[in-house]
């Protein structure tokens, strides 16, 4: 994989980090017409959910920012444009505990923090600089409900990755010391999972390896994948499968290792199979198949979640203003605060998909769970 590395721009010269069923009554279904049952309920689970890109590709002509299509595909808008909050690059994202977008911003050393109905700016959710914040690009929330920020530095400091208050966004700790486990700077580190013995597994592919940190403490604890001979370089994108497998992607493919013991089994998705040729993101949909980013075809990729096997673009490019995907969500439902009209004293908490969170915020509900 090509990881996110800082490019240079002309504008300023500034440095950038990077189907309808029918059935008879009372006749068994074939196999055949079983799985497309199943394959209509799960069209119907993903009704009203939607799939966000980080999209970013340097140059003129490109729409930057969070792009939102529905959880089927099809283009729904720019959700945070460049400008908005003073966002210049929308690589990284995250939803956070309450529902809300949050963006990693490397330009202006902070993360942003978005309506997660409406794509509306809050605000700063970490103030530049916080903590010693340089180059905030990959973010995720923990398990602890911080928000934990992949600092690669830039070159004016260190590669770490700091926490940060989920409710504040006040400076916790620096959670991985400076240049933890061997990471040698940018673009180190990258994307980061806690996997199922709760520990944290961050890529770092300019160290070439997989390094794994105590996740309550930090503490190094090992190189659970490192590059070796006879198979694809480790990159930026991991993801833990429905397998318990450490999935891990390279520049053109995505291999998969043992999730407890980090031997190497297989190359899941061949190199360049559907096309691949700049992986970025990785991540396991609510269908089981695993989706991959990738910047240089400027595309979303579906492959199968148990052969590995190619199955289409999820998100060509032309389809909406999609150039140079990079981190990518799945988001199909929101908690909003329910406020009946009239009747404020009688507020609950609801469900409901993303794509319809807006109509309520528009008639006075507030997006996450009632306080």
């Amino acid at each position: 994989m090509r990881p996110f590395r800082p490019v240079a721009i002309r504008q300023s010269t500034v440095t950038l980090a990077m189907t309808l069923l029918a059935c008879e009554p009372n006749r068994p279904l074939s196999p055949a017409g079983t799985q497309r049952l199943s394959a209509a309920k799960h069209v119907s689970a993903l009704e009203g959910g939607a799939f966000f890109v980080g999209n970013f590709l340097p140059g003129p002509g490109s729409t930057n920012g969070i792009l939102r299509y529905t959880a089927l595909g099809e283009f729904v808008d720019v959700f945070a444009p460049v400008g908005s909050g003073g966002l210049t690059i929308g690589c990284c994202l995250a939803f956070g505990p309450d529902d809300n977008l949050y963006v990693g911003s490397p330009l202006t050393a902070s993360v942003l923090r978005y309506n997660g109905a409406t794509g509306q700016f809050i605000d700063e959710f970490v103030t530049p600089g916080s903590g010693g914040l340089v180059s905030p690009v990959v973010i995720a929330f923990g398990p602890d409900g911080n928000l934990y920020v992949g600092d690669f530095g830039a070159g004016r400091a260190e590669p770490a990755v700091r926490r940060y208050d989920g409710r504040s966004g006040a400076f916790l700790d620096v959670f991985v010391e400076a240049n933890g486990g061997g990471m040698v700077g940018a673009p180190d580190p990258q994307h980061f999972a806690w996997g199922p013995d709760g520990n944290v597994y961050v890529a770092a592919p300019a160290a070439g390896k997989v390094l794994r940190f105590d996740g309550r403490t930090g503490h190094f604890l090992d190189a659970f994948v490192t590059n070796e001979a006879g198979r694809p370089p480790v990159g930026g994108g991991l993801a833990f499968g429905p397998d318990g497998a450490l999935y891990v992607a390279s520049t053109a493919a995505v291999m998969r290792f043992d999730g407890r013991t980090g031997a190497y089994i297989d190359t899941f998705v061949a190199s360049g199979s559907g096309g691949l040729s700049g992986t970025v993101g990785i991540l396991f949909g609510p269908d089981g198949n695993l989706y991959v980013s990738d910047f240089v075809i400027g595309s979303v990729l579906r492959y199968h979640g148990q052969s590995g096997a190619f199955i289409d673009e999820f998100l060509p490019r032309g389809r909406g203003p999609i150039s140079g995907p990079r981190t990518i969500a799945f988001k199909l439902k929101l908690q909003v605060c329910h406020r009946p009209p009239g009747h404020p004293h009688e507020a609950r908490t609801i469900s409901v998909g993303q794509l319809d969170a807006a109509n309520h915020v528009a008639h006075g509900d507030d997006v996450g769970a009632c306080r």
